[in-house]
């Protein structure tokens, strides 16, 4: 086995600087500047948490795939069969999200990730992190996988190549008349939402439950042109959990009660406090009118945020700008007034 180059400290983000909870599109600029280097400019962020991760996907994989992976109207086309190929196979057509993902894999973090000609129609795609070797034909089907103890076995492509990231990865598809529906769903860190549940919906419908959506919604199909036809965005997401467990599905795991599992229950005389952040990228594919999301979740240790005060005054700010519908549904109408006081205190 190849000796893996040392891995980063992870990157760092604080969405709320303005003081405010805001429910908007906030989309910026692809690599814009947020203190991070080169890590900013990354579709595919690899740091040193990267086992965690792949653990906490494995297990999710592991109770029920399908709780966790969904697919709908995923044409092979958008999925990455009949796509472009590595230079060895130029007189492949173009691809989609497969091809994609691999590029800005071996482009982002050559020292980890890299592909070559395995036959004249066949290539392998290299994960020295996973010591995974996945066999992909000229479709970019997956053929086999070799180094891997996974259980279940890939299911596809987009299955195997989720297993090698840090990211949940949605994509989105846009029809002739219009329509738009989220075609498919790797989501093993989900922030009480289910795959199950979205699959298949378009982007209004998908929406519906968070407060504060109404005006979003009236623009959703302005909002999924954008996603697809403008240059690669990254937006941010933020809201608090009682620890720092990746997998919040809305069904816990069999033996585990709601209460034990869904991080939402502050306790003043053991004060535990998280800011879960979400770092979302949208890339966008014109030409299948389709659009990559993937979503990175972080946290950081309020005990820590309080210590300085700048930071401390924002999240308070943040917290007390929310609305009741808001606090409802970020878990927090109980427990507000306990973590304000908490924070504030000497």
């Amino acid at each position: 086995m190849q000796k893996v180059a040392p891995l980063n400290s992870p990157a760092c983000y604080f969405p709320l600087m303005n003081g405010r909870y805001e429910v908007k599109p906030g989309m910026m600029a692809f690599g814009s500047c947020f203190g991070n280097g080169e890590a900013d400019q990354q579709v595919f962020q690899i740091d040193k948490n990267f086992a965690d991760y792949r653990q906490a996907k494995l297990l999710a994989r592991a109770e029920r795939l399908s709780k966790y992976y969904q697919t709908y109207n995923y044409s092979q086309t958008v999925a990455g069969a009949m796509g472009y190929a590595p230079p060895f196979l130029r007189n492949a057509p173009r691809t989609a999200i497969a091809r994609l993902i691999v590029e800005r894999l071996t482009q982002e973090h050559p020292q980890y990730f890299n592909y070559q000609k395995s036959t004249a129609n066949t290539f392998i795609f290299y994960s020295r992190l996973t010591n995974e070797k996945l066999y992909l034909d000229a479709d970019w089907q997956l053929q086999r996988v070799e180094g891997s103890a996974v259980s279940p076995a890939y299911a596809s492509t987009l299955d195997a190549l989720a297993a090698q990231i840090q990211e949940d990865i949605t994509v989105i598809c846009c029809g002739k008349d219009g329509h738009n529906w989220l075609s498919a769903i790797h989501l093993c860190y989900p922030n009480h939402w289910s795959a199950e549940e979205k699959i298949g919906k378009d982007f209004a419908t998908i929406h519906t439950p968070v407060a504060g959506i109404e005006k979003i919604n009236r623009r959703a199909d302005a909002i999924v042109n954008t996603m697809i036809y403008r240059q690669p965005m990254v937006r941010f997401a933020w809201g608090l959990s009682t620890d720092i467990r990746l997998n919040h599905h809305p069904e816990p795991p069999p033996g585990l009660l709601v209460s034990q599992w869904q991080g939402r229950s502050f306790d003043p005389q053991n004060p535990q406090l998280y800011l879960r952040i979400e770092r979302q990228v949208i890339w966008g594919l014109p030409e299948y009118e389709t659009a990559l999301f993937t979503i990175r979740t972080y946290f950081r240790d309020c005990n820590f945020l309080k210590q300085d005060s700048r930071l401390r005054v924002k999240l308070c700010a943040a917290i007390e700008s929310m609305s009741p519908e808001s606090l409802i549904y970020k878990g927090l109408a109980d427990s507000k007034a306990s973590i304000l006081d908490w924070l504030n205190e000497a």
